[in-house]
């Protein structure tokens, strides 16, 4: 049985910055009966103390406050639980946690399995679906504990980036589908539901089965690529160093065949855009579709125009009377650069991380993608097709089974150059199919990063969580 004692807390208080907040610290809670590690299958539960002094923070209180639950998940590796405290990438500010118990939330924190673990037999123990498995299994927990902790477990709110943008997505296309029911009834989750309110997804590195297309079809053409190398200093610092080149020959051959298969795709998604339009391509990847994107780029534009910025330097825009209404879509990406080679996710060698989180058990690379296997430069072996399928929101968000979240957020900086801005566009386009609230943008000059911008993240679960 799981456990979880109430009275087994620490009252904290903890200043940055100036600010001071006042919490109750539930550490190290594990939440399955049969953790296969039991490190990353525990959670940090933290309660602003207020709620438990009968006083509101924004106006929530003890029976109506959401529970944020961000994940620490990057490039599919395991993602550990966190504490209030400065920033770890930037300690100028308080980390996510503390703003948000600032704000008047209830914080739940995961560690989550990724790709890189092994069990004491040396079998691997954190490869797909064990991600959207964990996260799952600890909103069941939250779930079973409901009656013993402040915070309202319908308001329950998942972030995360890159990864674990990915991450949040699946959670909220796939509550209580059976699907993942085994891989949960394996780890002892508990029987309750893993549906979700609302998810929070900064850049989302999913659709892996379609990404390589879908880069290659945005960057077609630009063949040097530029990219940093990140080590951690003694400190435990990151710390990055260029890496700049060229594509090889048999790359750019790559790169022209992947983008050739992306416009089937798209045209059997239907996609239609707010207006009705059929949003599509033909087999040189122009047409609406690549409209709609252009337009969501200029909509970024347009708002960093509104707020002051000089984009005059910017010469892939038509700017007319401070508006900017035109984008020569190939210079823009040439400008923003590529970063990764062709194939970008199911590398031919096998050398990706991608490759690793669709290992199984035994084995710790496979390809996901058809052309990738068929291409293979190292013998190889095709993942699961079921797996492949349990990682991609997009195989959900129409399927009745899946009790989707109502609401979600999604932000892909527009000069985010890890995954095309078509996944991002698509995964919002199917959702708003299905008349899920999508709050959807391509933040202006951003790369690939997340949480920039808690204040506006905020006001929105303020605002769908009040409304």
């Amino acid at each position: 049985m799981i456990q979880f004692d109430e009275k087994q807390y620490k009252t904290e208080v903890k200043v940055l910055n100036g600010q001071e907040i006042r919490y109750r610290a539930y550490y190290d809670m594990v939440y399955v009966e049969h953790p296969l590690d039991p490190h990353y299958q525990r959670m940090n539960i933290f309660v602003p103390e207020a709620y438990y002094l009968g006083e509101s923070i924004n106006g929530y209180t003890a029976e109506t406050a959401p529970i944020f639950m961000p994940n620490q998940v990057g490039g599919y590796m395991p993602g550990d639980t966190c504490a209030p405290d400065l920033d770890r990438l930037d300690p100028t500010r308080p980390n996510t946690v503390f703003a948000a118990l600032a704000h008047g939330y209830v914080v739940s924190v995961p560690a989550i399995r990724g790709r890189s673990l092994k069990d004491a037999e040396g079998n691997n123990i954190g490869k797909a679906p064990a991600l959207i498995v964990d996260l799952k299994a600890a909103v069941r927990f939250l779930r079973l504990i409901a009656e013993k902790i402040p915070g309202d477990v319908e308001k329950i709110i998942t972030n995360g980036t890159s990864a674990g943008g990915a991450l949040s997505s699946l959670a909220g296309a796939t509550g209580d589908h059976p699907d993942y029911l085994p891989y949960l009834e394996k780890i002892g989750a508990a029987d309750t539901s893993d549906r979700i309110f609302a998810a929070s997804c900064y850049c989302p590195i999913t659709n892996l089965e379609h990404a390589d297309m879908a880069y290659e079809w945005q960057f077609d053409g630009v063949y040097d690529f530029h990219r940093m190398h990140m080590s951690m200093s003694e400190g435990n610092r990151p710390v990055f160093s260029p890496i700049d080149g060229q594509m090889s020959e048999e790359e750019r051959r790559v790169s022209k065949e992947e983008a050739k298969l992306f416009p089937a795709y798209v045209n059997g998604l239907d996609l239609k855009d707010e207006n009705g339009t059929s949003l599509t391509l033909d087999e040189n990847g122009q047409g609406t579709f690549l409209e709609y994107i252009k337009k969501q780029v200029l909509i970024s534009a347009g708002r960093a125009l509104d707020a002051g910025e000089d984009l005059s330097d910017k010469t892939y825009l038509t700017i007319e009377q401070g508006k900017a209404v035109g984008i020569d879509f190939s210079a823009y990406v040439s400008d923003i650069t590529r970063m990764k080679n062709a194939p970008a996710f199911d590398a031919l060698d096998l050398t990706s991380p991608e490759n690793d989180e669709f290992g199984n058990e035994k084995t710790d690379l496979m390809h996901f993608t058809d052309y990738s296997q068929t291409n293979s430069t190292v013998p190889s072996a095709m993942a699961d097709a079921q797996i492949i399928r349990m990682l991609n929101p997009m195989n959900y968000i129409g399927d009745d089974a899946a009790k989707k979240a109502g609401y979600y957020r999604i932000r892909h900086g527009s000069c985010d150059r890890d995954t095309s801005l078509a996944i991002s566009a698509m995964l919002n386009l199917k959702l708003l199919e299905q008349r899920v609230r999508v709050d959807y943008h391509l933040p202006w000059g951003r790369p690939h990063s997340g949480d920039y911008d808690l204040p506006e993240l905020f006001a929105w679960i303020d605002r769908i969580c009040k409304d």
